[in-house]
């Protein structure tokens, strides 16, 4: 067991608040997200000691045996990547209901192991934070000035006088950057080609290493490659299991089951997030879709293992609109949690799509449409969110707490149809 190592340079994380809430009222907080989106770094900013699994095969060793002394503190205690010693979890639950008070461990982990190894329930000693690659707001990109915990408690798009509107100094080729920069920390004072060849690496190693120890079977990596190329080209989508089997194999689809246990890794390993469908209370008898939307945690993976460059981007539209899209959901999870709330999105048997509704647990909702920021499209966004609002059965939903498009470009304003509108590159928690 080791203190901690001085820190500099610490990036604010907005799940740091979260963090310090959580260890304020519960024995275990478990930090979980893919390798390389800063989980140690910020569960060092609230440990006093810590214990790197990662890197030492003896710690392992005792984790595993039951000989750590998990009694002796200071605390709180970072066991760093406890999947790797999976009998630490029920170690750790028991010297929470020993010491029975808050703020006793920190656990990082980078791929959820096994059902069996936490068969034994962490209720009322463990709570979860999710953690991501950072978000705009957390790079600098952003200014914040826009507040989802503003807008999702019914406040307005931004504090200006009506004439007002609040225009960023970003345009879309910078965008385009920002989604193959992505959010990793350790690629901040990379260019987006060193940036893209660190993704290469990483993305090697999930292929290689990390799809096959959490399946705990071997897998070509080449199949696993082509899994994540065929999720990119599909990114924002909801491409069936067919589709993707179709896109792996060569001159034939491979087996569903292969796919669907290299989708199931990717999850478990917090290399890819599904976006759920939300389900309201309708007032149509308009039928909800239930297929999930696939992303990659950030869209500087989907970037990497298609090898688009950002001028590639900018001349491709298309592309460019989804990998926004991914870019904008991954923004809105990350200021969602904070405020306890979910990102979801909307589809039903009419055609009607809205790409986010973000709802928060006491029943507060808005609904997102994400556009690159033309005119014209703002206004079909603006036109299906208006839509939206008049099936929901308000009643039993309640009204959504603003109706919101998020552009690349352009300026900060609210329509006299009560549509907000904001680029990304304003928006923060």
């Amino acid at each position: 067991m080791s203190t901690l190592p001085d820190q500099i340079q610490y990036i604010q994380r907005v799940v740091d608040d979260q963090m310090r809430r959580c260890l304020g009222f519960m024995p275990t907080v478990l930090v979980e997200g893919p390798r390389g989106c800063g989980k140690t770094t910020t569960a060092r900013r609230f440990a006093d000691s810590e214990l790197l699994l990662d890197d030492d095969a003896a710690a392992r060793g005792h984790a595993e045996h039951g000989t750590l002394p998990l009694h002796n503190g200071p605390f709180p205690m970072l066991i760093d990547e406890w999947q790797l010693a999976p009998a630490v979890w029920n170690r750790v639950r028991h010297a929470s209901d020993d010491m029975q008070s808050p703020g006793r461990f920190i656990l990082t982990g980078s791929a959820n192991p096994a059902d069996d190894a936490t068969r034994h329930s962490g209720a009322g000693r463990v709570t979860r934070v999710r953690m991501r690659p950072m978000s705009l707001y957390e790079t600098g990109d952003s200014s914040g000035s826009v507040s989802l915990s503003t807008l999702l408690a019914g406040g307005v798009c931004l504090a200006l006088p009506a004439s007002s509107a609040a225009r960023p100094e970003f345009d879309l080729r910078e965008v385009a950057n920002m989604i193959c920069k992505g959010g990793w920390p350790a690629c901040r004072n990379m260019d987006v080609p060193e940036t893209q060849d660190f993704l290469v690496a990483y993305l090697d190693e999930v292929c290689r290493v990390d799809v096959p120890r959490v399946n705990g079977v071997r897998h070509d990596p080449v199949n696993i490659h082509r899994t994540l190329q065929s999720l990119a080209r599909h990114t924002a989508s909801s491409p069936a299991v067919r589709t993707l089997a179709c896109d792996v194999g060569v001159g034939s689809p491979i087996s569903f089951e292969t796919i669907r246990s290299y989708l199931d890794a990717l999850t478990r390993i917090f290399v890819m997030e599904d976006q759920n469908p939300w389900a309201p209370h309708l007032l149509s008898r308009a039928r909800l879709r239930k297929t999930v939307k696939r992303h990659l945690v950030d869209p500087a993976l989907a970037a990497c293992v298609l090898s688009a460059t950002p001028e590639q981007l900018f001349n491709d539209r298309e592309t460019l609109g989804h990998f926004f899209e991914s870019l904008v959901v991954r923004d809105l999870r990350i200021y969602a949690q904070a405020c306890r709330a979910s990102v979801f999105h909307y589809r039903d048997n009419n055609n009607l799509e809205v790409d986010a509704v973000v709802q928060s647990r006491d029943g507060a909702w808005i609904a997102v449409e994400v556009k690159l920021g033309d005119p014209k499209s703002v206004d079909t966004a603006a036109a299906s969110l208006l839509t939206l609002r008049r099936l929901v059965d308000t009643q039993r939903t309640g009204q959504p707490s603003k109706l919101l498009v998020i552009t690349a470009t352009g300026y900060a304003y609210e329509r006299s149809d009560g549509v907000a509108i904001t680029p990304i590159t304003l928006l923060g928690p």
